[in-house]
């Protein structure tokens, strides 16, 4: 779910004269990484629109809102956890944590908190398929792609799968059951995040390699083209599924070949400005697929 990135921390806000119950709200709004929830929120209300014959209003917003606390639970014990670590980095030092503006018994207890109560409500609002894709999702993300950041550079492929659940639950949540279009919805989200990452990881290699996390970097540019042309191919497997038009595939097409030649200019300029256009070519290209998708669908 987390894996979902939103790229360089951005430093607090400078906060004079703002009450000190607002700073406390700020610092546990980036300690859950609400930019990283919002795109979850995005992807899962794609996946349940796509499924849903009748949308439920009500549902889906108990749907994003459990979504939203289990998302903000993970991304808040990935901090809790990888503490020590991000003190090192530059972009990571100045988070709650590391900065000591939240202590962490607290982060703790309210990552744990805010995750239990996510699944709960899910299980309970929604259905409990839902709520145990949920699960799966952060003990995945927690127990084993974040230890496996500082032992093996496939760590970025295996949080591709819990960062690709967050559609599959909103088709769960339409439905109660997995079905073809979710298992869709899932695979366009899974190769949409390794050509994202590799940029951010080219980006970032430094700060990573002083973190001890073993991130692809080296091979970022080469892994970039790979998994665009996997997405390019994936992305059309609706129109061929016979859940979206022709108009989708000509726009998923479009799309795809744009996040391509983006990797490929990474590739033969291996330089931060050509990653950062990947990164921001890639998080427009999620936005306008999801959509196209979901207005084929439902039209």
């Amino acid at each position: 779910m987390s894996a979902i990135s939103n790229g360089g921390e951005v430093p607090p806000p400078v906060r004079t004269g703002e009450a000190p119950v607002l700073h406390r709200m700020l610092d546990y709004a980036q300690l859950s990484k609400s930019r990283i929830v919002l795109m979850v929120l995005v992807t899962t209300a794609a996946g349940y629109l796509i499924a849903a014959p009748n949308v439920d209003a009500l549902l889906l917003i108990n749907t994003l809102i459990g979504t939203a606390l289990v998302a903000a639970g993970t991304n808040a014990l990935n901090q809790y956890i990888e503490r020590e670590h991000d003190a090192k980095m530059r972009r990571t030092r100045l988070r709650p944590l590391p900065d000591g503006r939240i202590s962490p018994r607290a982060a703790l207890t309210f990552s744990a908190a805010i995750a239990v109560i996510g699944t709960l409500y899910l299980g309970v609002a929604v259905n409990w398929l839902t709520a145990a894709l949920g699960a799966f999702t952060l003990t995945s993300y927690i127990f084993v792609y974040t230890p496996l950041k500082r032992v093996s550079t496939i760590c970025t492929i295996i949080g591709a799968v819990p960062g690709a659940i967050p559609p599959l639950m909103g088709w769960t949540a339409a439905t109660n059951h997995l079905g073809l279009g979710g298992w869709i919805a899932f695979a366009i989200l899974f190769f949409w995040q390794l050509p994202h990452f590799m940029a951010l990881s080219w980006i970032y290699r430094e700060d990573y390699q002083s973190a001890g996390f073993l991130m692809s970097s080296a091979s970022a540019a080469r892994q970039a083209v790979f998994f665009s042309l996997a997405l390019l191919a994936v992305s059309v497997a609706p129109s061929f599924a016979g859940m979206a038009g022709i108009a989708y595939a000509i726009g998923a097409v479009v799309c795809g070949v744009a996040l391509l030649a983006m990797s490929i200019r990474f590739f033969f300029d291996r330089s931060n400005r050509t990653a950062m256009r990947l990164f921001m070519t890639s998080n427009l290209y999620l936005v306008v697929v999801m959509t196209l998708l979901v207005v084929s669908v439902r039209a």
